[in-house]
């Protein structure tokens, strides 16, 4: 999850961080990540909404944003 030229954020190396977080915690267990960003969190939460008609295009860090995503909405089809 290296720069992306162009498309990236000084946020960039936290939400690596959510990310790997997320790859490394089994999907049937609770979990619990503290976070100062306000803006990763904001971000997240919209985008998980939305569905499968989610945009990221233009966003920084689409790429990462993405990975997050995906791991988010398979936690929640598990919690249903």
């Amino acid at each position: 999850m290296g720069c992306e030229k162009d498309r990236s954020s000084s946020n960039r190396p936290e939400l690596v961080a959510f990310v790997l977080a997320l790859h490394g915690t089994s999907v049937t267990k609770p979990m619990l990540y503290f976070c100062d960003n306000k803006a990763l969190l904001k971000a997240v939460k919209r985008w998980v909404g939305e569905g499968e008609t989610a945009t990221l295009g233009g966003a920084p860090d689409a790429d990462i944003y993405l990975e997050a995503i995906k791991e988010l909405r398979k936690r929640r089809k598990q919690e249903q």
